[in-house]
C-alpha cells in the first residue's frame, strides 16, 4: 500500500507541474512562492508528526475515504479543465460561459500538491534528525522554489505541442483516479455484495439499454441529415 501512495504521490507532482506549462512565467513564479512558503513554515507541524502516526493515517479507512472524496473532486476538476481546454482549441464558435469557466479552472493549480508536500518534509525531517528542523525546512522550500519553475519549463520543453500535454494530463489525471480508489479504499467498500440477482432491476437495466439504442440511432441520423442538409445549401 505504501508504494502505491508512493506512486500516486509522483503522479500528483507531475500532474502539478504538467498543469504549470498552461499558464504565463509569472503565475508559475508565484505558485512556486506559495509552495516554498509552505513548506518552509509548516516545519513546526511535521516534527509533531510521526512514521507510526502516518502509517496509522494510511490503514484509517475512514480517513482514506475522505481523502478520496478530495482527490476525486480535484480530479474531475482538471479532467474538466482538458475538455473546455480541447473544446477551445476545436471550436470555430466558443460560448462566453465556456472561456469563463475554463480560465477558472485554468488558474486552479490543485491542492493535492500540499499534502504532498508536507508528506515530504514529514520523511526528510526524520531521516536527518542531526539537523535543525527549521533548517531543512527552509533548505526544501529554495528547492522547490527552484525546481517548480524548472520542472515546469522542463516539460514544456520535451513536450512543445500544446495538444500532447493537455492529453497526457487528461490520462494521468484518469490514472489518478484509478490509483486513489485503489489505494484509499485500502479492502473497503462502502456497499456489501449481494449473491443473489435482483431479476427485476436487471431486466429493467436490459430495457432501458434496448429503448435507449435505437432513439441514440435515431437521433444520430436526425443531426447526420440536418448537417449534411446545411452543406448542400452551401
Amino acid at each position: 500500500m505504501e508504494i502505491l501512495v508512493l506512486v500516486l504521490m509522483i503522479l500528483v507532482c507531475f500532474n502539478y507541474l504538467l498543469k504549470q506549462t498552461n499558464r504565463k512565467p509569472y503565475f508559475v513564479v508565484l505558485s512556486s512562492v506559495v509552495c516554498a512558503l509552505f513548506m518552509g513554515f509548516m516545519w513546526r507541524f511535521a516534527i509533531e508528526q510521526s512514521k507510526s502516526q502516518i502509517s496509522e493515517w494510511i490503514t484509517n479507512t475512514k480517513l482514506m475515504l475522505d481523502v478520496s472524496v478530495i482527490l476525486t473532486l480535484e480530479v474531475a476538476i482538471q479532467i474538466a479543465f482538458c475538455i473546455l481546454a480541447a473544446d477551445i482549441q476545436t471550436s470555430k464558435k466558443v460560448k462566453p460561459l465556456t472561456i469563463r469557466i475554463y480560465k477558472i479552472l485554468r488558474w486552479f493549480p490543485g491542492i493535492l500538491i500540499f499534502p504532498v508536500l508536507f508528506s515530504i518534509l514529514v520523511n526528510v525531517i526524520f531521516s536527518m534528525p542531526e539537523i535543525s528542523f527549521k533548517a531543512i525546512a527552509w533548505s526544501m522550500a529554495v528547492a522547490v522554489l527552484i525546481l517548480i519553475p524548472l520542472g515546469t519549463w522542463g516539460i514544456k520543453w520535451l513536450i512543445p505541442e500544446k495538444e500532447i500535454r493537455l492529453e497526457i494530463l487528461f490520462y494521468t489525471n484518469a490514472l489518478i483516479a484509478i490509483l486513489g480508489i485503489i489505494s484509499t479504499v485500502n479492502g473497503q467498500t462502502a456497499v456489501a455484495g449481494v449473491s443473489e440477482i435482483e431479476w427485476r432491476v436487471l431486466l429493467g437495466l436490459i430495457f432501458l439499454v434496448l429503448l435507449s439504442l435505437p432513439l441514440g440511432v435515431i437521433t444520430y441520423k436526425i443531426r447526420i441529415n440536418k448537417i449534411i442538409k446545411k452543406v448542400n445549401k452551401l
